[in-house]
């Protein structure tokens, strides 16, 4: 497939995600943040490993968890806990910031190097979310700021490593491995922290649905199979698309007013998404812009049943 191709599968991923504060405060219950991931990561990864049939070796137990840590249970943990403590808005900026971390990032473990353009479209980029998001109540608590910075870092952490370390199987087998992971992290914390749900309704049981099959088990295929194609920097600000779903979809399906001033900004993201892929483009015949195309997997696949 093409790179514009593979640029819009990948930017489908955020802007699905951009659905998850609108399912999440009309459809789920309140006060079970942890309970809640959990229940989004480890039945969505137990289906994918059902459907491919395909085991981590164990030689790579140790990186799927870690993965799975970094890009599910620690960044969901701490992205309640800065949604919790600051404006909505606040917490959002602070996660956007996921895109320059992944810059440097990529520097020191990928040896990608540090474009000055795709520095600016990130920039940019969290300008215009601050635009489209914060209002004059915002407030700075101490623990939601470290909480959303740690989320960012930690989420930019996984994409980076995703693209480090890649298994001989499909995007589609990698997704299961680390929301299964992600999901184990988060078990013993759901028996520690928190009560037992209420009885779920039918409205609670569509809203983990969504979240669970399309907004990880899906979205999530297509993420690391973008991480897996594009360079990390083009990625990572493709995640900018999730606020201005969000804000889309409170002013359609909510009712929810949209100034001036955040049309301004949601037409600063789209413009930084636009120019950080142009930024981040390889020069023509850089052998390293792609990843080799995978050999047949070495690993055993077939499990019975």
């Amino acid at each position: 497939m093409s790179r514009t191709t593979d640029i819009l599968l990948t930017a489908l991923a955020p802007a699905i995600w951009g659905s998850t504060y609108l399912v999440t405060t009309e459809a789920l219950p309140a006060g079970y943040p942890v309970t809640l991931a959990a229940l989004r990561a480890l039945p969505a990864g137990m289906l994918l490993l059902a459907l491919t049939r395909c085991l981590p070796p164990r030689a790579w137990l140790g990186r799927v968890f870690l993965l799975g840590c970094f890009n599910f249970a620690l960044f969901w943990a701490l992205l309640f806990v800065a949604a919790y403590r600051l404006p909505g808005g606040l917490a959002a900026t602070l996660g956007s910031l996921q895109a320059m971390m992944v810059i440097l990032m990529a520097r020191g473990w990928l040896g990608t190097p540090i474009r000055a353009g795709a520095v600016a479209a990130a920039a940019v980029g969290v300008l215009g979310v601050a635009l489209l998001l914060i209002g004059p109540e915002a407030a700075l608590d101490p623990v939601g700021v470290a909480a959303g910075l740690g989320g960012a870092a930690s989420m930019a952490a996984g994409t980076v490593l995703s693209r480090k370390w890649q298994p001989p199987v499909s995007a589609l087998s990698f997704t299961a491995w680390q929301l299964t992971a992600g999901g184990l992290i988060l078990l013993p914390f759901v028996l520690i922290m928190e009560p037992a749900l209420p009885p779920l309704t039918m409205t609670n049981i569509a809203g983990l649905l969504w979240l669970g099959l399309i907004g990880a088990a899906a979205t999530y295929a297509l993420w690391f199979r973008g991480v897996a194609r594009i360079e990390p920097g083009a990625v990572s600000i493709l995640g900018m698309m999730s606020p201005v779903t969000a804000v889309f979809l409170g002013w359609v399906l909510l009712g929810q007013t949209l100034s001036l001033v955040q049309g301004i900004g949601a037409a600063i993201v789209l413009g930084a998404v636009w120019a950080g892929q142009r930024a981040n483009r390889p020069p023509a015949g850089d052998a390293t812009a792609r990843p080799a195309m995978r050999a047949r997997s070495p690993f055993k696949t077939g499990v019975s049943g």
